[in-house]
């Protein structure tokens, strides 16, 4: 798909007096850092800026709020323009369609591979680490002044989506772009901190039952695992705390792929794949109306958790094969 210039992006927000700004449902560091980024930078200019979410933030993302955040149900819709950050299909952001579609333009900005257009601008670039990495661009050709607190959020989208920089995705500009960061002065032991080191006990408690339960397949190539409702009761877990297990799952030594089946509600479930060398995760996820990158990807299956998995199974060991 062919992309519209950063330039026609900034001045349609820079011309604008209203912007709403959405993200994919159950945002990661990503989402949240650039969208909040992207707010805090347009409220600095003068603009009605706002992100608006229909989920609840996840507990240790929480510090990247600013403020900026207000719910599907608090917001009028109808602004000058609407923007969808790390994210380019409707499925993703389903109960806020009548604000994006409700904006006078329409505009896209992801890091994920897509092919049919959803916005009037899109600028879509698969090679880029991270969807913060992009919205760095576009506060630096909007002429933006990026402090402490933007340079905070930018950070903490990088970090997160570059799995703290050591991901293969992690390029020269990723480091380029928080080496700039740097010069803002802010806090990045803070930002880590925030990130990695400040997680509820009953988040380890349930990683570790997970864990535990994992199924090991494929002469150990595939690893699975699966949380229930059930289990999230007995752990005094929330939802949002499955957060980081499938990276757990595919540190294992030998393993190629992981997934990790987890039930949201009856009948509706939430599946996290992950890869390291050659089994692309993005074509298990698309089979089941997902999608992602190759090394990261997911879906939503609306079925029993049982049922769920044992799809899954199949799917990635048909993937692991061609491998």
């Amino acid at each position: 798909m062919k992309n519209d210039s950063m330039r026609q992006i900034a001045d349609a927000l820079l011309e604008a007096q209203s912007i709403d700004i959405l993200t994919h449902i159950m945002m990661d560091g990503d989402a949240i850092g650039s969208a909040v980024a992207l707010c805090l930078a347009l409220r600095k200019a003068g603009k009605r800026a706002d992100v608006i979410i229909e989920d609840d933030i996840a507990e240790y993302l929480e510090f990247l709020d600013y403020g900026c955040t207000k719910s599907v149900d608090e917001a009028e819709g109808g602004a000058d323009v609407c923007v969808i950050l790390d994210c380019s299909v409707r499925s993703r952001f389903r109960e806020r369609e009548r604000i994006f579609d409700s904006a006078a333009k329409k505009i896209c900005v992801d890091h994920h591979e897509t092919k049919e257009p959803i916005a009037d601008l899109h600028y879509i670039d698969p090679s880029s680490a991270a969807t913060g990495e992009l919205v760095y661009l576009l506060l630096k050709e909007m002429g933006a002044e990026i402090d402490k607190d933007i340079a905070s959020c930018l950070f903490a989208a990088i970090a997160t989506d570059t799995g703290n920089f050591m991901y293969s995705n992690t390029s020269k500009r990723s480091h380029e772009i928080v080496s700039e960061l740097y010069d803002t002065g802010f806090d990045a032991y803070s930002v880590s901190m925030q990130l990695y080191e400040n997680e509820p006990y009953r988040k380890i408690a349930l990683h570790g039952k997970v864990v535990a339960g994992a199924e090991m397949i494929e002469g150990g190539r595939i690893v699975m695992a699966k949380v229930s409702r059930k289990m999230l009761e007995e752990s005094g877990a929330d939802f949002e705390d499955t957060e980081g297990i499938v990276s757990i799952l595919r540190s294992i030594k030998g393993v190629e792929a992981a997934a990790l089946v987890k039930e949201k509600k009856p009948e509706e479930i939430k599946v996290s794949l992950r890869s390291k060398e050659y089994v692309d995760v993005a074509k298990v996820g698309s089979q089941f109306d997902g999608g992602g990158h190759k090394r990261a990807a997911g879906c939503t299956i609306r079925t029993d958790l049982d049922t769920a998995y044992e799809q899954i199974k199949e799917a990635l060991r048909k993937e692991i094969c061609r491998g």
